[in-house]
C-alpha cells in the first residue's frame, strides 16, 4: 500500500538539451578567463614592492629583537650595524651578513656616540635589556615602515 503523501521519484533520464555547455558558452567563459589574465599580472606585480618592503622590516625587527635577547642572555652588550651604503646590516651573536632589498631607502636615525660617518651605525642594547634606542625608516615610494627601538626598555615596534 502507498501512503496517500507521497510520490515515486522521477527516474526517467534528463532531455539531451540540458546536458552540458553549449560551445558559446565555454567560449565565453574562456574569454573571461584570458581577460582576468592579462589584467592581473600588473596589478600582482605593482603590490610586490609593499610586500618586500613589510617583510625587510620584519627582517630588521626580528635582528634588532635578537640582538636585545643576546645581550640579555649573553650578559654583554650586543650590536645591530647598518651600513648604509651597502644596504646590509650585521647582528652581534650571527656571522650572517644580511641584504635589504635593492630599490628600499634606508634612514638611521640614532646616537651620535653609535655612528662612524654618515653612512654607518648601529643600536646598542645593554644586558638589562635597555637600548640607545633608535628608528630605522624603510621606504619604498609614498610606502615606509619605521623600526623604533625604545632607549629604556630596547623594546622594538614596529610603525606604519
Amino acid at each position: 500500500m502507498r501512503s496517500p503523501g507521497l510520490r515515486s521519484p522521477d527516474l526517467s533520464p534528463a532531455p539531451l538539451t540540458l546536458r552540458g555547455f553549449t560551445l558559446i558558452e565555454l567560449i565565453v567563459v574562456l574569454a573571461i578567463a584570458g581577460f582576468i589574465l592579462a589584467v592581473a599580472p600588473p596589478l600582482i606585480a605593482r603590490a610586490i614592492p609593499g610586500v618586500e618592503l613589510k617583510g625587510a622590516a620584519r627582517q630588521l625587527a626580528g635582528g634588532l629583537r635578537f640582538a636585545r635577547s643576546y645581550a640579555i642572555k649573553s650578559r654583554k652588550e650586543s650590536l645591530l650595524t647598518l651600513d648604509l651604503d651597502k644596504k646590509v646590516y650585521t647582528v652581534s651573536g650571527r656571522t650572517r651578513e644580511y641584504v635589504i632589498p635593492e630599490g628600499i631607502k634606508v634612514v638611521l636615525l640614532t646616537a651620535e656616540s653609535e655612528t662612524d660617518g654618515a653612512q654607518s651605525g648601529s643600536i646598542r642594547f645593554f644586558p638589562t635589556g635597555g637600548s640607545t634606542g633608535g628608528r630605522i625608516t624603510l621606504s619604498i615610494d609614498k610606502r615606509s615602515y619605521d623600526i623604533d627601538v625604545d632607549w629604556l626598555t630596547g623594546r622594538v615596534r614596529i610603525l606604519d
